[in-house]
């Protein structure tokens, strides 16, 4: 089955740049975007994280929020003549403050789908606050309501398909339960791929302060090894064609190799082609 996805706008966040990739800029702020996805061609829409709940909480992180009301996810899901009640599974690459702020915008006889790895760690304290207790509350609510959230087991399991043509895989990177999305295009397969990436020029294209052949430099923000997080990118660009991360936008990779940015839909036209300097050495 042939599916497709639309990129849902949730606003912006500026925060410190070293967060984004390790050792940037640090002291300096940066402005990223935060996208979700909703994945279309299947029996059902399904949209794949929901963004931050306000403005005000990402100050709890020191950051600040930058979301207007065309972020919000109503007017995002009717861009595409969609409504909250037609959406049949929510999944969450992972539960941080930017990525599940609006799952009680959803009735809930929609199922949100988590990683019950996920879910532990959002009640351990371990990164706490990037869960906040208003989205963690919620989930409980769910946890309460038959139907209303399914867990799955990643790392023991192997991949499950939720629907024909999406799969979902743990990402063994960022937090100890985040987990990648796999969507079979016409184009071939596109992984939202959640935190796992933030920024793919100076982690990927031109991996900041390293030299390294095929080398990945790391996130700011991530609860396990740096060689975990190496690897989850490196078997990313090895098995996809498309890499969708939260907060920057689409690539195309060849080969390995990023080769293009898309724009608000996949698949779709590369609207920037993409070259590394020492591709072609003076």
């Amino acid at each position: 089955m042939s599916l497709e996805i639309k990129i849902l706008d949730y606003g912006d966040i500026e925060l410190e740049s070293s967060f984004l990739v390790l050792g940037r800029d640090c002291g300096r702020t940066r402005r990223v975007c935060t996208y979700g996805f909703l994945i279309l061609g299947g029996q059902y829409p399904i949209v794949v994280d929901t963004g931050f709940r306000d403005n005000a909480i990402m100050a709890t992180l020191g950051m600040r929020g930058l979301q207007s009301h065309e972020n919000m996810l109503e007017r995002q899901l009717a861009k595409h003549g969609v409504k909250v009640g037609d959406v049949r599974f929510v999944v969450h690459t992972h539960l941080h403050i930017d990525h599940a702020g609006k799952d009680d915008h959803f009735p809930m006889n929609t199922t949100v789908v988590v990683n019950r790895r996920e879910m532990e760690c959002s009640v351990s304290g371990l990164m706490h606050p990037q869960y906040p207790k208003p989205d963690i509350m919620h989930l409980v609510e769910r946890l309460h309501t038959p139907q209303a959230l399914r867990f799955e087991d990643l790392e023991l399991s192997g991949p499950i398909e939720l629907i024909p043509g999406v799969v979902l895989e743990a990402a063994n990177a960022h937090t100890e339960g985040s987990l990648n999305v796999h969507v079979e295009t016409a184009e071939g397969r596109a992984t939202i791929c959640g935190d796992v990436i933030y920024d793919i020029q100076d982690q990927i294209v031109e991996p900041f302060r390293l030299h390294f052949a095929q080398e990945i430099q790391v996130t700011g923000n991530h609860a396990g090894s740096k060689r975990a997080e190496k690897a989850a990118v490196k078997k990313l660009l090895s098995n996809s064609t498309f890499l969708l991360p939260v907060h920057d936008r689409p690539a195309k990779v060849v080969q390995g190799q990023v080769v293009g940015r898309l724009g608000m839909e996949v698949p779709g036209p590369i609207v920037e082609t993409v070259y590394r300097r020492d591709w072609f050495p003076a």
